[in-house]
């Protein structure tokens, strides 16, 4: 048996499951899988929050209706927690104890006793905080309880036909925030508008770093050279001016995810 059917199989198993989905490659594989084994016993429920952009928003909900998944929403607040909004390293356990403790209400309201989120076996060799709530709140983890990578989960989306298989990865607006500077909807939304010009560009992936009125941007390596021309340069300076920036840099050392933790002691080894 592959890891897929052992992942139909598990799912089976519980009977129904509230997927926390977010559109990405791990939430979106997980729902399809949950909702071709389970049917409307499978729901899906998206977060609504200033750190979820809009067009992520608008993806979730397009491949609910095309997928005739019923989807449910909710809205954490968290911005009001004053332990996330502070932005201490251990921001993401707050976030995701509010989200889901929210989600697993929903989820009995509407008859449903399981929920699941989306997390694989690579994210265990990254600073992850967001797992020990899912721990305590004992929400589900199927894709790590059979063993599934990221590269397994984008090969098996390609073989179902998803158009995630090969989107970029993706992480929520309030991880471009350095740690002790505090998290606003100003921010996120400068951000968030910052990374919609990158994607009209023609990027495909891309971080927007925001260090007070400071604009940190990361592209791969073999876009450095195009984004630093003078025509796409000068478009972007001029952009991110208008969204609140007040100065615009490039990070030479590239894309490269978590980079917010090479400045602190995470206690997890590479």
């Amino acid at each position: 048996m592959n890891k897929l059917e052992e992942l139909k199989e598990y799912i089976r198993s519980l009977g129904n499951l509230a997927v926390a989905f977010s559109s990405g490659v791990d939430s979106t594989f997980l729902l399809k899988v949950a909702h071709d084994v389970l049917g409307d016993k499978a729901i899906a429920v998206t977060g609504v929050s200033a750190s979820f952009p809009r067009h992520e928003y608008d993806e979730a909900g397009a491949f609910c209706k095309k997928e005739g998944i019923r989807q449910f929403f909710y809205e954490p607040h968290e911005l009001e927690l004053e332990e996330y909004a502070a932005n201490p390293k251990n921001r993401c356990y707050y976030c995701k104890h509010k989200l889901f403790s929210g989600l697993i209400d929903l989820a009995k309201e509407n008859g449903i006793t399981n929920v699941a989120e989306g997390s694989n076996m690579d994210d265990l060799r990254d600073y992850r905080p967001g797992l020990e709530a899912v721990k305590e709140l004992k929400v589900l983890s199927p894709l790590r309880e059979v063993g599934l990578t990221k590269d397994e989960i984008r090969a098996y989306s390609k073989e179902l036909g998803l158009p995630t298989w090969s989107k970029p990865s993706f992480a929520c607006l309030a991880s471009r925030v350095p740690y002790g500077e505090r998290i606003t909807t100003e921010k996120l939304k400068m951000v968030e508008k910052a990374e919609n010009f990158l994607a009209e560009l023609g990027f495909e992936q891309y971080r927007v770093r925001i260090h007070g009125k400071i604009a940190r941007i990361e592209v791969p390596a073999e876009d450095i050279l195009r984004i630093a021309s003078d025509d796409v340069r000068g478009e972007i300076v001029t952009r991110f001016k208008e969204y609140g920036f007040a100065y615009v840099s490039l990070d030479l050392q590239g894309y490269r995810t978590g980079s917010m933790n090479e400045v602190i002691d995470t206690g997890v080894k590479g």
